[in-house]
């Protein structure tokens, strides 16, 4: 039977990683030792607080998974979900753990000052399609910043107009799950911290990508790094459009290297044929067979949702 290609997926916000500081430590801990330089203080402790301290968080523990994999288990095909770019951009060889950490650092401070003094956030809308929710967002003056999967879109900007977007579609029989985050993020509420954080990629080194690495914002294999991923703060994660991308060149079996398994638990959402291999669970000397892998159980009722 033919595998296919394995493809390796990192996360954004909406993964929990303060409970995986002791594996981070564990694994990579010249990285940990790194990140709390940087950032100041211990960002595990503090990753439910700000994106200051979550994005740092949940890189670090996304690098931790990656380096724990088993050897024999090698993506043909990589992406991330907003920050979890910087993580599959590691994972190729194009940025190394230490500049990608940078980044991170850099990305999740330059955010949570652009969120100062504003009062924004993040709605989920559930079980609507992208026109309807589209739709919605333009009566409330917001953005549509996800499109994670069929059915689960989420909207962003001013906490007043979500209120109001939410009474909306619960009225109209559509679920709205106000998210736990402080910001709107990937809409133009970010977009004070474009210009420094493109000047932050400009600090680091490039390679090329040792596999194809599918941006979320444009669901085709990044062309130039750093004009996207400073612009991908901004604009909206195209996710369910990357599976579709990764399906296409081949992926049949996909792997989420992060914490939480929230982007795991939306592989079956968007392609109900896919299959999902939990490496940390597998024999290393099976990691390979991507036959062995089995389809995700049926989604829990309370959905994960990623920001």
């Amino acid at each position: 039977m033919s595998t296919g290609v394995i493809a390796g997926l990192f996360p954004g916000q909406g993964s929990h990683a303060g409970a995986l500081r002791q594996e981070v430590s564990r694994t990579v801990p010249a990285l940990l030792a790194e990140c709390l330089e940087l950032v100041g203080e211990d960002p595990f402790a503090r990753a439910g607080e700000s994106t200051r301290f979550a994005q740092p968080a949940i890189f670090c523990a996304s690098i931790a998974g990656w380096r724990r994999r088993p050897r024999s288990l090698r993506p043909g095909a990589l992406a991330g979900h907003s920050l979890g770019e910087l993580g599959a951009l590691v994972a190729a060889g194009a940025l190394s753990e230490r500049d990608g950490l940078r980044l991170a650092v850099a990305r999740g401070r330059l955010m949570a000052e652009a969120c100062h003094g504003r009062h924004d956030g993040m709605l989920a809308v559930l079980g609507a399609g992208v026109e309807w929710a589209a739709a919605l967002a333009r009566r409330h003056a917001l953005s549509l910043a996800n499109d994670n999967a069929p059915g689960q879109l989420v909207l962003a900007g001013p906490v007043e107009r979500l209120r109001e977007a939410a009474a909306q579609a619960r009225a109209e029989r559509v679920r709205a799950i106000t998210l736990d985050v402080a910001g709107a993020f990937h809409s133009p509420a970010m977009a004070a911290a474009v210009a420094p954080f493109r000047a932050e990629l400009e600090q680091v080194a490039l390679s090329p990508p040792s596999v194809p690495v599918i941006s979320g914002a444009s669901a085709r294999p990044f062309r130039d790094v750093r004009a996207e991923l400073a612009a991908a703060i901004t604009a909206p994660v195209r996710w369910r459009e990357t599976m579709l991308a990764l399906a296409a060149l081949g992926a049949r079996v996909f792997v989420d290297f992060g914490p939480g398994q929230v982007l795991a638990k939306l592989v079956g959402r968007n392609l109900p044929d896919a299959r999902v291999l939990d490496p940390f669970a597998a024999a290393p000397e099976d990691a390979r067979l991507a036959d062995k892998a089995q389809p995700r159980p049926a989604a829990r009722p309370e959905p994960s949702v990623v920001a």
